[in-house]
């Protein structure tokens, strides 16, 4: 079974930072794509950013320049580093992988950006 656990949310204030990881285990991290969503209150779940099993990295336009993707595969760890943050940043941040043609999803964490 596939598990992500996902750490690092909290509360910032605008124009800061903060960093999410997300802990991978019981699939062959090194061949899985990984992706951090986000879902606001009464939104939609979107994608923030995605990286390949090479570490190829593609971003979406909610954080493009201000969020960076990386991936320790020794560790099984994905990571986002989030700066400059903005109040319309707050949301449940969700890592996220497809293995074997599954979803798997973690727990989300809570990034709350105060103005």
């Amino acid at each position: 079974q596939v598990r992500l656990v996902e750490s690092g949310g909290g509360l910032v204030q605008a124009g800061g930072s903060l960093r999410l990881s997300c802990q991978a285990s019981g699939a062959n991290f090194k061949i899985t794509p990984m992706y951090w969503y986000r879902q606001a209150a009464g939104e939609q779940r979107d994608m923030v950013a995605s990286i390949s099993p090479s570490g190829i990295t593609n971003y979406t336009d909610l954080m493009k320049g201000r969020a960076t993707i990386s991936r320790n595969n020794a560790w099984n760890t994905v990571t986002l580093q989030m700066n400059n943050l903005r109040p319309d940043d707050t949301a449940v941040y969700y890592c996220h992988t497809k293995y074997y043609g599954r979803n798997f999803w973690g727990q989300g964490t809570q990034v709350i950006v105060s103005s």
